[in-house]
């Protein structure tokens, strides 16, 4: 019968895995999965069995299975790598996470800041449990994306081998390094908001957006967003939606799976040599924690002090907007719950707040909170966005208003993988004040942004729309082709709130090496500080 399939941490079929199963009476079966991971064996349903799989350059493991003739069941395996994340990845200063790293080898681990500089915060120590390959982590089978893979949790007997780190005093965006004994390196982030708040601004590491990008385990909000499918992947290009689907269509569903935080983001490693100041590399780390990084260095290099908070503190409370003059969201903060974006709203335009809105394709898509460590994409049944007459302009409007209303601006398609530097429309405006610039000149021409180089309008960017307030004042637009340059959008819904936009993703990629997009952002800040 088939019995299951056979994946890794990618949900990638591993063929030729050797399986034993072994039931009460002491008889074992052999079998071996094939090329599409499927695993045939002569055993019997509903019969509990002892199951070992043994492959190189993947963990043992050993489990407990009943097979069933109806529902093939998913072994997973976690290849032989250096991985590691803190749990929670977020947490209040003096407050304690546990680190769970995954290695093969004894491994040390230190802790960083980031900020303008990397700061060396201390040796956390040198692990490596006796036994061998005993600081391996095992997965859970199934599709661990939706419950977490709970790293740690078998093994540790001993009180003294609890691997907790306390929150330092100082807020910001830390870094733990594991470097193994034959040399491999791995960083993952934690974001320590403070114990009480300390400064006058306030800035939202985005890490539900993080999540939504995390394909560990092999599901994310792009790679099987509803759910996994019955088989593995062989061959991504042949066997995903995201590239079979004609017309790129991800989102067709009213409903899709939970994704949970308790996973580690390969997405967020940061090399060790780098520093704030270098072009940012790869893929994925041009719009995630990597470039938020870039920010937070300008905010110190500039002097302007700041509480670094996740979003997922924002959606439970913990930060609390009142105690804060500005509210700073930056790079790519693309998924938010109703809760925070009414919460922000009704403090922007009911009680005097400033946000300023450093990213682009930002709040377009609402997720729900199912707890503190699960949620739910919902991105709908993005068709509903091809019928022009019905007025939705992104996903989130599908179930609330368009986040034009709060950010002035909305992410439009035109412009999308392109970058390029802005052109000044209105050199007048305040927003410009000493950075010697007139109507006609293009800034932004620098960026860090290797994804998608080219300038501080780009990747994906955000343009007026039919929902934008009727006073939002334009004072710079991006030069990208078919009109698809971010608009710098500026307005003041009365009783004190003001809103900046920027619209763009690369946009803090060309803060630290741009003089008028450093000038511009200052000019904001000590507005909104002081008027």
């Amino acid at each position: 019968m088939l019995v299951g399939y056979v994946s890794d941490e990618r949900y990638v079929s591993i063929p030729d895995v050797p399986l034993e199963f072994e039931d009460a009476k002491g008889q074992s079966i052999e079998a071996h999965s094939r090329a599409t991971g499927a695993v045939y064996a002569e055993v019997t349903a509903g019969r509990e069995y002892r199951v070992t799989l043994a492959k190189s350059g993947f963990g043992f493991k050993t489990i407990t299975m009943t097979p069933d003739s109806s529902e093939p069941y998913h072994f997973r395996l976690l290849s032989d790598c250096l991985l590691g994340y803190m749990w929670p990845k977020w947490v209040k200063a003096g407050e304690k996470s546990e680190f769970r790293v995954h290695a093969v080898e004894q491994y040390k681990l230190e802790l960083w800041r980031y900020g303008w500089k990397k700061e060396f915060i201390k040796t956390v120590g040198w692990y490596d449990e006796h036994g061998p390959r005993a600081t391996m982590q095992i997965t859970p089978d199934g599709d661990y994306t939706r419950t977490g893979v709970q790293w740690n949790r078998q093994g540790f007997t001993n009180p003294h081998h609890f691997q907790y780190l306390e929150a330092p005093d100082r807020t910001g965006l830390y870094y733990l390094h594991a470097t193994a004994d034959s040399g491999h390196f791995f960083s993952f982030p934690w974001i320590v908001a403070p114990r009480e708040p300390g400064a006058e601004i306030a800035v939202l590491a985005s890490n539900i957006n993080w999540n939504a990008y995390n394909n560990f385990g092999g599901r994310s909000n792009y790679i099987h967003p509803d759910a996994c499918p019955p088989k593995p992947t062989v061959n991504a290009r042949y066997d995903l939606k995201r590239y079979t689907d004609p017309q790129h269509r991800n989102y067709d569903t009213e409903d899709y799976a939970p994704l949970s935080f308790d996973r580690p983001e390969p997405i967020n490693f940061i090399p060790e040599t780098d520093q704030v100041t270098d072009p940012i590399e790869g893929r994925a780390g041009c719009h995630i924690a990597p470039a938020e990084w870039r920010f937070l260095g300008w905010m110190e290099r500039e002097g302007f002090d700041y509480d670094l908070y996740a979003e997922t503190q924002f959606d439970s409370g913990v930060l609390n907007l009142d105690d804060y003059k500005i509210l700073i969201i930056t790079t790519h903060p693309e998924y938010w719950s109703k809760e925070m974006y009414y919460t922000l709203k009704s403090w922007v335009f009911e009680q005097g707040g400033r946000l300023m809105y450093l990213g682009g394709n930002g709040l377009n898509c609402e997720v729900e909170m199912l707890d503190e460590y699960t949620m739910k994409v919902k991105n709908g049944d993005v068709t509903s966005l091809d019928r022009p007459a019905e007025g939705l302009e992104s996903r989130f409007n599908i179930y609330n208003e368009s986040e034009a209303n709060l950010l002035g601006v909305a992410f439009t398609g035109t412009g999308i993988m392109t970058s390029a530097p802005y052109k000044v429309i209105d050199a007048d405006h305040w927003v410009f004040n000493g950075a010697g610039v007139q109507n006609g000149d293009v800034f932004g021409e620098a960026s860090l942004h290797m994804r998608v180089p080219g300038g501080a309008s780009g990747h994906e960017t955000d343009k007026i729309t039919a929902s934008s307030p009727d006073n939002v004042e334009l004072v710079a637009k991006g030069m990208n082709i078919d009109d698809g340059g971010a608009e710098i959008v500026v307005h003041e819904p009365g009783k004190g709130g003001m809103v900046f936009s920027a619209g763009s993703i690369t946009y803090p990629a060309s803060i630290l090496v741009d003089d008028v997009i450093s000038r511009m952002t200052s000019n904001v800040i000590s507005r909104f500080l002081t008027q």
